[in-house]
């Protein structure tokens, strides 16, 4: 083990530069000193697999993660697994939404956000579960699990400023106000606003939410789906009658996953039967620049990517939900700067 790694270390200077000369590296320079330039680069650094769950002995199936206050969520199958995101260490499985005496067992769960203390649980039983993040408590259950009633299915779920988005079958994005759910909110309630995402079926969606506008990773109509929020807002009454579409731009991949962080747009896109993990420089991708700054299908050559199907990011670490093979890839996000004398 330790020979493999020295092999890979001492290959690093050689492919960073092969690197940068073939791919894009940002470039920094000023009169009279040397032009600098970053590379940036991912390395395995762990996974997590369903060993690191309870006895060992179950599964992982992982679809939508988020991280918020240092805790990765997981949806898994039936269940949402939280793990320690600093250490890795699995922290608990969450079963089923409680409330006084009611409980009702999670089942297929697509997709978890949090925000504001609240976690929000997708699932293509066609409910929305939401739960207390501190002591996961049961809130409310949107939907009753009748695919004609609230929600038909749901494969995915984002919440910020005051909104909840929820990605339901064929192309519809429903949008309710936080405000509008409560410990006594009924279950059928009527959203504040509809989108659409102009193609799709039954997939598991991702989006997330940047500069005002909600960001959808539109793998069936091939681009970026832009929302803005003010928009969605000023036309909401109009949009429960005609759904309101996104600006979109014209893409060559199939976009799977997004998540925005403090420098990045961290994406999974799908080409063929090739998946890569890209990522954008945050303020160019949302000006629709595609160029990226990490394009990459593999690490450094070797363990090529299985369907990325949810990102994350904390810190110089990017967790990567592979469905194909079972597991959270961990990798580090390196940083090197090659300078070249004017």
């Amino acid at each position: 083990m330790e020979l493999t790694y020295k092999t890979i270390m001492n290959k690093i200077p050689f492919l960073l530069l092969l690197l940068c000369l073939f791919t894009n590296c940002s470039k920094d320079s000023a009169d009279g000193n040397p032009t600098t330039y970053n590379y940036f680069y991912p390395t395995d650094e762990a996974s997590i697999t369903a060993a690191q769950i309870g006895n060992g002995t179950g599964t992982l199936d992982p679809k939508g993660i988020t991280i918020a206050n240092e805790k990765l969520y997981v949806a898994n199958g039936n269940v949402l697994e939280v793990f320690n995101a600093v250490t890795l260490a699995h922290i608990k499985t969450i079963t089923e939404f409680k409330k006084g005496t009611t409980t009702t067992a999670l089942s297929e769960i697509t997709s978890v956000a949090v925000d504001n203390g609240r976690i929000y649980i997708g699932s293509r039983e066609s409910r929305l579960f939401v739960i207390d993040e501190a002591t996961n408590a049961g809130i409310s259950i949107i939907g009753n699990g009748q695919w004609w009633q609230t929600f038909v299915h749901v494969f995915g779920v984002v919440v910020r400023d005051g909104l909840v988005f929820v990605k339901e079958k064929e192309t519809s994005i429903k949008v309710f106000e936080t405000s509008q759910i409560t410990e006594t909110s009924a279950w059928n309630l009527k959203p504040f606003a509809k989108l659409n995402t102009l193609n799709g079926f039954d997939q598991i969606y991702s989006m997330d939410v940047e500069a005002g506008n909600l960001v959808v990773a539109g793998r069936d109509a091939k681009s970026y789906l832009y929302y803005n929020i003010a928009g969605i807002k000023a036309n909401a009454a109009a949009s429960l009658t005609e759904p309101l579409k996104p600006v979109v731009s014209t893409f060559e991949a199939k976009p799977i996953a997004i998540s925005f962080t403090k420098d990045w747009a961290v994406t999974s896109e799908n080409v063929g039967s090739v998946n890569y993990l890209r990522l954008y420089p945050k303020s160019d991708f949302m000006n629709r620049n595609y160029t990226a700054s990490v394009n990459v299908s593999d690490v450094l050559g070797q363990n090529a990517f299985g369907s990325i199907v949810g990102v994350a990011q904390l810190g110089d670490r990017l967790f990567l939900s592979d469905n194909t093979n079972k597991k959270i890839r961990v990798l580090k996000l390196n940083k090197s700067t090659i300078a070249e004398q004017n």
